[in-house]
């Protein structure tokens, strides 16, 4: 799995594999988010702002864990 470090306030880095997107936030370890489609993954990664991304397409919609 590659981690894709990214220019954010709230996120760290990214990755995805078999379905799961994984999320290092700056304040707050690493969560899986399950059952992500690869192009939510391809549109977060060109998001202009990855935070606002997440907020609103991510974090409420698919369930998660913390790593």
């Amino acid at each position: 799995m590659f981690w894709h470090s990214v220019v954010s306030s709230n996120l760290r880095s990214v990755a995805y594999e078999d379905g799961c997107l994984y999320i290092q936030f700056h304040h707050g370890g690493t969560y899986c988010y399950m059952g992500v489609h690869e192009t939510v993954f391809q549109a977060l990664l060109n998001a202009p702002s990855k935070g606002k991304y997440f907020a609103r397409h991510i974090k409420h919609c698919y369930p998660y864990a913390r790593l």
